[in-house]
């Protein structure tokens, strides 16, 4: 007998084309073009996108240097949040989604209206949550989250350094080692960052404009046992240098433009742990690890320990702007686009 498939959806979900920021070529800028949105397929849901958010991985992917750039053209963005409309056949629990549930979703595609995303890629979000707010949430709180708990092994009374702690992914790490009791030292570059993460829990500011040696001034607060280095070159090297015996070096980006220059004898003797660490890769490495962190996130806000920092709002056709804002750094916390 042949397998009946079927496809539940609201009745907003009727249209068939949808507005899409695409990027066409390779170095081509992002421009908002019409696309058909197809019904959802095995194991998909349809999300009308509320907000989505831009993260550093979109301006590498323009240039085709990140790790998992898509075939071009493609439709940017790597995690957003709206309302499902229709329901793919096979999605069943443990998934458990329904029509007109919001959900944060991390995947590929999300910088458009609407879009077809796996089942799996998709978390139900408390009522409370704002659209922006969860719109970037998944990929920099999952980020800094299972960074810090599962790879660092963080722990309360520790001393964690940031750096780039005034970006989206930076501010997080700041507010998630706080709230596992470490002692957050902020490093970033100018004072309205250093205020946003003040204010995101760090107990200690540098700025890095105006420091002329970092890891001089690390040391002078008695070292570290954690770094979160999402900027890499230089500062990344300053920091791992006033790491103390048996510290944990977490490298999560290169927003500096090239990866640190790390002295491996020194962590040798030193007992230095070195965690390369790609939130994207948990999908396959371990989704429920992945999976675990998300859940905790999620309960964490619900009891108001975090409160997602929204930096920049714009709408979706100026696309362009808003990775200028990333590109040149001048965005505090998130840059989020909206239809």
């Amino acid at each position: 007998m042949p397998v009946r498939t079927i496809v539940r959806s609201s009745p907003d979900a009727s249209r068939d084309s949808f507005r899409a920021v695409t990027v066409a070529e390779k170095g081509c800028p992002p421009r908002l073009t019409s696309r058909p949105v197809p019904a959802p397929g095995p194991g998909q849901v349809t999300v009308a996108i509320r907000a989505a958010a831009l993260n550093f991985a979109d301006l590498l992917m323009v240039d085709g240097r990140y790790q998992d750039t898509p075939a071009f053209p493609f439709v940017p963005g790597l995690e957003g949040a709206g309302e499902i409309v229709a329901v793919g056949p096979e999605v069943d629990p443990p998934h458990g989604l329904r029509i007109d549930q919001r959900v944060a979703v991390a995947a590929q595609g999300t910088l458009a209206e609407r879009g077809n995303f796996d089942a799996a890629a998709c978390i139900p979000i408390p009522d409370a949550m704002g659209w922006a707010e969860a719109a970037g949430f998944v990929v920099a709180y999952g980020t800094s989250h299972l960074a810090l708990t599962g790879r660092a092994g963080l722990q309360p009374g520790e001393t964690l350094v940031v750096l780039g702690a005034g970006g989206g992914v930076g501010l997080t790490a700041v507010e998630i080692g706080a709230a596992l009791g470490a002692r957050v030292v902020a490093v970033a570059r100018g004072a309205d960052k250093l205020q946003a993460a003040r204010q995101a829990g760090a107990t200690d500011l540098i700025d890095s404009g105006e420091t002329a040696d970092l890891r001089a001034t690390l040391r002078s607060l008695d070292g570290c046992d954690v770094v979160y280095d999402a900027v890499g070159d230089a500062p990344g090297l300053a920091a791992f240098g006033a790491l103390r015996p048996g510290g944990r070096f977490l490298v999560i980006g290169f927003a500096g433009g090239k990866p640190p220059a790390l002295p491996l004898n020194h962590a040798l003797v030193k007992n230095i742990t070195i965690h390369g660490f790609y939130w994207g890769g948990y999908r396959t490495l371990d989704p429920a690890a992945m999976r675990a962190s998300l859940d905790a996130l999620i309960a964490l806000y619900a009891r108001g320990r975090l409160r997602p920092p929204v930096g920049t709002v714009l709408p979706l056709e100026r696309a362009e702007d808003a990775y200028a804002l990333l590109r040149d750094r001048r965005s505090i916390g998130k840059v989020i686009l909206t239809p």
